[in-house]
């Protein structure tokens, strides 16, 4: 059954749930009725469209992973967790199911991005030894919306916004040197949103928002950036160093518009790179896999995906 959660907070969550003693109120006489949580400083508020049964199991998940960590490495700890999702639904759209925007959490279906968004913000979690619920819902916040502040303007649509914000953050380090295998370059050129607003069901009825999202694509426009091209993406002994597993990879393309077409998580097998993704190609069932087919030979059918750019996920404080 789902409910819509509304959450109130103090501006730092998790100094609030750290230090300020919760109460929590449940209201269960119908279906649309509110649960809501209540800090003992209070000044923003915010909706999370959440499942119920999937508070129970997120906390189930947090412990699993906290503990996990303390037994493993790292990128050990992260392949760990972006498994735990593979054969959940490739489902599209799911943050965009209102006309104003709520801090959405589902592991009943997920696409590319939210996928990601997942593993990292478990994966903060994790680091950080965070098993409440309240904690995850901070920490996707911080890694869906810039500066961890929520609303449509925010949500960082683009791959690169993605990378750039989380960076600043500190879960995530751009691996982009000027060595070999990082030898292409991509100028972006980023207004896809903006020219398609009339497709996106939270903007064709904002112009505010379009105007919005433009200034912020027009200030990226002219960023030059470094990747993998596909034909450096072959199995050897210098890229295994480049990618880790565990590094988020968005996949470079050179459509009209966009910086990137897909993104998941590297992971090394005998016989090379491989992308565990949420996944809409029907041969894959339509769900988060693990593919049979390698990063390499994927890309190689898909000329206009170009190569990478790598993300590494580091450990960061939740604030």
């Amino acid at each position: 059954m789902n409910w819509i959660i509304t959450i109130i907070t103090a501006i730092l969550l998790i100094s609030c749930t750290a230090k300020a003693k919760q109460r929590e109120t449940f209201q269960r006489n119908t279906p649309d009725q509110l649960k809501t949580l209540a800090c003992d400083t209070m000044n923003i508020k915010y909706i999370v469209n959440m499942d119920m049964e999937e508070v129970k199991q997120i906390e189930h998940f947090m412990k699993l992973f906290a503990i996990y960590n303390q037994k493993h490495s790292k990128e050990t700890t992260l392949i760990y967790i972006a498994r735990q999702f593979v054969g959940i639904p490739y489902v599209a759209h799911t943050l965009d199911k209102t006309d104003d925007e709520r801090l959405v959490i589902t592991l009943k279906g997920m696409d590319c991005t939210t996928y990601v968004e997942n593993v990292v913000a478990f994966a903060q979690c994790a680091f950080n030894n965070k098993t409440k619920w309240s904690d995850f819902l901070n920490a996707i916040k911080q890694v869906r919306y810039r500066g961890g502040k929520l609303s449509y303007e925010n949500r960082l649509h683009y791959f690169d916004w993605w990378l750039e914000d989380n960076e600043k953050k500190g879960f995530v380090k751009e691996m982009n040197t000027l060595e070999f295998p990082f030898t292409a370059t991509q100028t972006l050129k980023i207004n896809y949103m903006s020219e398609n607003y009339l497709s996106y069901n939270m903007l064709r009825n904002h112009p505010e928002r379009v105007k919005a999202l433009k200034l912020l694509e027009d200030k990226t426009n002219g960023k030059v950036v470094r990747y993998i091209p596909t034909s450096a993406l072959n199995d050897n002994t210098t890229l295994r160093k480049a990618i880790h597993n565990g590094d988020i990879l968005g996949l470079v393309t050179n459509k009209k518009n966009l910086d990137t077409t897909h993104l998941g998580i590297a992971i090394w097998h005998k016989d090379g790179l491989y992308l565990l993704n949420a996944s809409s190609l029907k041969k894959n069932g339509s769900k988060v896999v693990e593919p049979t087919e390698t990063l390499y030979q994927y890309l190689k059918a898909r000329p206009f995906n170009l190569g990478v750019r790598v993300g590494r996920i580091e450990q960061s404080t939740l604030y």
